[in-house]
């Protein structure tokens, strides 16, 4: 069985193939490496957590008040609102 005749049947799977290797080796050996990028940027995903998990905690806090008051909760002050145009004092000065 000769190689040469399968070779060349597959030249251009076998050139592309020799092309992405070599474009990722040579990406992989400029890169910086990935304990660097973490040195570089661990304020910014601390904060960003730290901002996250502080949203998640008052929006779970603020859901849960609302749920204690149940469904009425600021119809007081909407009925206030509304009834302060329908007034018996709201004549011509």
């Amino acid at each position: 069985m000769d190689i040469t005749p399968k070779l060349v049947q597959y030249k251009y799977q076998f050139s592309v193939a020799m092309v992405v290797s070599l474009i990722l080796g040579l990406l992989s050996y400029g890169t910086p490496r990935m304990l660097t990028i973490l040195a570089y940027f661990w304020p910014l995903l601390a904060s960003t957590t730290v901002f996250l998990l502080l949203i998640i905690a008052f929006g779970g806090l603020s859901q849960l008040a609302n749920e204690a008051h149940g469904e009425r909760a600021g119809e007081g002050l909407l009925d206030y609102v509304a009834g302060a145009g329908r007034s018996e004092h709201n004549g011509p000065r």
